[in-house]
């Protein structure tokens, strides 16, 4: 390891916890073996309410469509084929279309896969085992199980010998959504089976999960790791277990602050979602992957939650989680201005400090370029840079030193948030700025101004500091037409944009857009290189 790359990973690692550092050292230095006794005998419960309606991921007996690709699993080999990306190799393994839309008229198909996939996978070998996409299976395989004669005697075996494994191997490394993941698959192994080895997995799990649940939730309902994608997700994963909750009462009993927590969490996600109904695309997000709003909106209704108020306020500030939402007549927009994520797990953040998404007239205008896939290299790496998203980038540099597909090291921190409103004009003002380039040797501190009225979006960016290059991105959704001459920006259906530059140069450079994991759309992005330390650009409708 050369000495750049030591610092790297010694700015990175200072952050992690104790528990973290000490788990991955322990994981390396122990493998369990899978425990193939018999499995316990099953509980009494009722079949789950309906879960949120997902994408169906077979396509056929033996084929499935994951991540915007299709796959065959046809031999052994293609459960872990190294020619497929890590993620895809994992989604193999969740078994998710027995929870999608149709999986009723899929039952054969997805009998079948489970007993070709207890005979082709080895017990404890292969991605497929990796705690997490043991968790997502475990939850699938008893979700069709439960309360019917569906699992065979071999899968309710292979169902125990997957959670004896992954009790001995809880993601305490990584935390976050991982470890809460673990948690939920133990209370649903836990309820499925009975006995004193189920109800102590199922101890663990609801003990587990509460202390995730209270340390993930922050006080606006947002996800601690602020990724649209994964707060859905764990959404998902409290109301599954409300409704295992439901479905054998007997076994386990919701406290009431879960139920709490899912009314915030949906509050959040309703805040944090574009008139056209899906999420915002800020940190590690994409369309698709999780249920959308409105299916976990059903799914939260069909157990009884009151449905979460849509936001009617013009400014709501979403404080713990750091954004603040803006609706003024056509305009909807949504500004980062909080942390890029936990301290200890940054792993989903983006180099995207101050930066915003905005929708004109219900369609979507200014856009976050989104996340395309997690595989290693200069791709992966540019999709969570600083010159990918609607924000500032100082002599190439990203505001957080992101790194890898899960690493960060040095980051930066909001700084003097301020929100008000002009009497005189009803304008909303937001002001914020971050230190994300004092690490530099010009000590740069970038300040936004954000002014918010009912025909017009003004930003004004400052650069305090000495730097050689500054260039202002705004990302266009694809469908949107460019023209320099005219400085004008056109859509059909919605209104037509025109800007006016000061104190910088414009151009317009190709770029992409990456609403679903899999796609990559072309598109263009306005940018301004910066001529003196302060700009503004005015976009009028």
């Amino acid at each position: 390891m050369d000495m750049t790359r030591a610092l790297l990973v010694a700015r990175t690692v200072r952050h992690l916890r104790p528990v973290q550092v000490y788990a991955r050292v322990w994981r390396s230095l122990r493998s369990p073996r899978p425990d193939r006794r018999p499995a316990p005998m099953v509980r009494s419960a009722e079949p789950l309410a309906a879960p949120a309606a997902r994408h169906a991921v077979l396509v056929g007996p033996t084929r499935a469509r994951m991540l915007g690709q299709e796959g065959d699993f046809v031999c052994a080999s293609d459960w872990d084929d190294p020619a497929r990306s890590a993620l895809w190799r994992y989604h193999g393994h969740y078994f998710d279309d027995l929870r999608a839309n149709g999986a009723e008229q899929r039952v054969e198909w997805n009998r079948a896969l489970i007993q070709r996939w207890i005979d082709e996978v080895q017990p404890g070998l292969g991605v497929g085992w990796d705690p997490y996409p043991t968790s997502l299976r475990i939850v699938n395989w008893v979700r069709f199980g439960l309360g019917t004669e569906r699992l065979t005697a071999a899968a309710r075996h292979s169902l125990a010998v997957q959670a004896r494994l992954l009790r001995r191997r809880l993601e305490h490394h990584l935390l976050g959504n991982h470890l809460l993941a673990n948690a939920k698959a133990l209370i649903f192994a836990g309820v499925y089976f009975s006995g004193p080895e189920a109800e102590e997995w199922l101890r663990k799990g609801v003990a587990l999960l509460d202390r995730e649940l209270r340390e993930q939730v922050l006080a606006d309902g947002g996800h601690f790791e602020r990724s649209p994608m994964y707060h859905a997700l764990v959404l998902e994963d409290l109301l599954d277990v409300l409704a295992l909750a439901e479905a054998a009462p007997a076994a386990l009993s919701a406290p009431p602050t879960w139920f709490d927590l899912a009314r915030s969490m949906g509050g959040w996600l309703a805040a944090m979602a574009h008139p056209d109904g899906e999420i915002s695309l800020f940190n590690d997000a994409a369309i698709g992957q999780a249920p959308s709003p409105a299916a976990l909106e059903t799914y939260a209704r069909r157990l009884g939650l009151r449905p979460s108020a849509t936001p009617n306020e013009d400014v709501l500030h979403l404080a713990a989680s750091g954004f603040v939402r803006i609706q003024r007549g056509p305009l909807f927009a949504l500004c980062d201005v909080g942390e890029i994520g936990p301290s200890y797990l940054p792993g989903h953040a983006h180099a995207d400090t101050l930066t915003f998404e905005a929708s004109l007239a219900g369609a979507r205008w200014i856009v976050d370029s989104g996340t395309s896939h997690y595989e290693p290299g200069a791709e992966r790496l540019r999709q969570r840079s600083t010159s990918a998203h609607n924000t500032v980038e100082v002599d190439g540099e990203s505001s957080s030193e992101v790194w890898g597909s899960f690493r960060v090291a040095r980051r930066a921190h909001p700084i003097g948030l301020e929100i008000e409103r002009d009497v005189a004009s009803g304008d909303v003002i937001v002001r914020c700025g971050h230190d994300g380039y004092r690490r530099a040797s010009g000590k740069v501190v970038h300040r936004r101004t954000w002014r918010f009225g009912s025909r017009e979006l003004s930003v004004r960016d400052e650069l305090g500091g000495r730097y050689r290059r500054a260039i202002g991105r705004l990302h266009l959704h694809p469908e949107y037409e460019v023209d320099q001459e005219s400085r004008r920006l056109a859509r059909s259906g919605a209104p037509a944009v025109t800007w006016n530059l000061d104190g910088a140069r414009a151009r317009v450079e190709a770029s992409t857009w990456h609403p679903s994991f899999g796609a990559t759309l072309a598109s263009k992005a306005l940018s301004f290189d910066f001529e003196r330390p302060s700009v503004r650009v005015d976009l009028k409708w």
